[in-house]
């Protein structure tokens, strides 16, 4: 069994123990065999599971409560299902980003029509802000929203959305016109369906889960999809990131715990020379970064959710940290136990052959490595220059 002491840390409190115990034991029963290559049909069924025994409540926020999104909770929830199942955390954190806008800036009316649907599993959400030409600049968007007697039209594309082509709420990004650059974008909700709007392409990778190309065609909505007030798309869009960038960071560490699980069971089980390859020196050394990766990990990310949880509205620096380090460290785990397994680590359908392919998109979607180091150096210059501490 992975390593579960980090629980006893003292950013969690008895219901994140509670809460990862109980996920824990339904992953352990139902996350057997689960099938990766029909990934629509897979992740459909996911969801569904996953809101009937009630683990995607803490997706979204339960609307008219006063109750808010629990960041540490989303983050034990992705790392325990990383650990099971690259796609069953691919599902759960899809309903949490795609609907994350509604939680944080929705109207009361917004958030009843769409989020209990999204809680129990009877929807799925989606997250559109990349597109094909500024990629992750976000303030170079150039897709269209247009006010036409009190509707709005969308125009543009939208590209490498996950959950594009089976999704039923898209959270779209578009260019209003407020302001230049980043100030001049909008965000609005978009149902699947809707006249005008199209999946243009389904995209392919080597760690297959449900991506598109989405196309708007004088896209007609009404006045009531947009969310928030008129340019504060980046606003809302950045916030969003805040907080699931730390998830991310989550996830990547639920690989890593995976890769290590695996690599200690072949190094003290597999002999060499009559006696097991844990005796080795060189295969220690692996052991011991491993171990030291996923720790450094593991508290970069529960600093970034415990802060957040503690009041910080913006954890911009902690979560660019967090999802830096940990998907960095995390490719180097995992490469590390595809080394100790020797050729069965690049057979295909291996364990540790699919967490590699796992852990490679971590380091590139919601901002990829190099644009983290662009936040946290930007942070850190600009508290230098203003002698606060980062």
């Amino acid at each position: 069994m992975s390593d579960r002491t980090f629980l006893d840390w003292p950013f969690f409190e008895d219901r994140h123990r509670t809460f990862a115990a109980g996920l824990e034991e339904w992953a352990r029963s139902e996350l057997i065999d689960i099938d990766h290559g029909d990934t629509d049909t897979t992740c459909r069924r996911l969801v569904k599971a996953l809101g009937r025994d009630g683990w995607l409540m803490p997706t979204a926020i339960d609307p008219g409560s006063d109750e808010t999104l629990d960041l540490r909770t989303l983050c034990l929830a992705r790392e325990t299902l990383a650990r099971h199942d690259g796609l069953a955390d691919f599902a759960f954190a899809m309903q949490g980003l795609g609907t994350g806008a509604i939680s944080l800036f929705g109207t009361p009316s917004q958030q009843a029509e769409w989020l209990p649907h999204t809680r129990r599993g009877e929807a799925i959400a989606a997250f559109a802000l990349t597109e094909p030409q500024s990629g992750s600049d976000v303030a170079g968007s150039t897709m269209t929203a247009t006010r036409d007697s009190g509707d709005w039209i969308l125009n543009g594309e939208k590209t490498w959305i996950s959950n594009g082509g089976i999704a039923d709420l898209y959270t779209i990004f578009a260019r209003t016109g407020e302001a230049p650059g980043a100030k001049g974008l909008s965000a609005f909700l978009v149902p699947a369906g809707s006249p005008g709007f199209a999946i243009s392409e389904r995209l392919h990778t080597i760690a297959p889960h449900p991506l598109a190309r989405l196309r708007f065609d004088d896209c007609r909505i009404p006045a009531t999809s947009l969310l928030g007030r008129p340019g504060e798309g980046f606003r809302i869009a950045m916030s969003v990131l805040d907080m699931f960038r730390s998830t991310v960071a989550a996830a990547a560490l639920g690989l890593a715990r995976r890769a290590l699980d695996e690599a200690l069971a072949h190094v003290t089980t597999r002999r060499i020379q009559g006696a097991p390859l844990a005796d080795l020196q060189f295969v220690q050394g692996h052991i011991a970064r491993m171990a030291v990766d996923i720790d450094a990990s593991a508290l970069l990310t529960c600093r970034a959710a415990w802060t957040r949880d503690s009041g910080v509205a913006r954890i911009t620096r902690e979560a660019a940290m967090a999802k830096l380090y940990a998907t960095e460290r995390a490719q180097t785990v995992i490469d590390s136990a595809v080394q100790l397994f020797g050729g069965e680590g690049v057979r295909s359908g291996h364990i540790a052959e699919r967490l590699y392919r796992e852990i490679r998109a971590l380091r590139i979607y919601e901002g990829a490595s190099d644009v983290q180091k662009i936040i946290i150096a930007r942070s850190t210059l600009a508290a230098a220059a203003s002698n606060q501490p980062a």
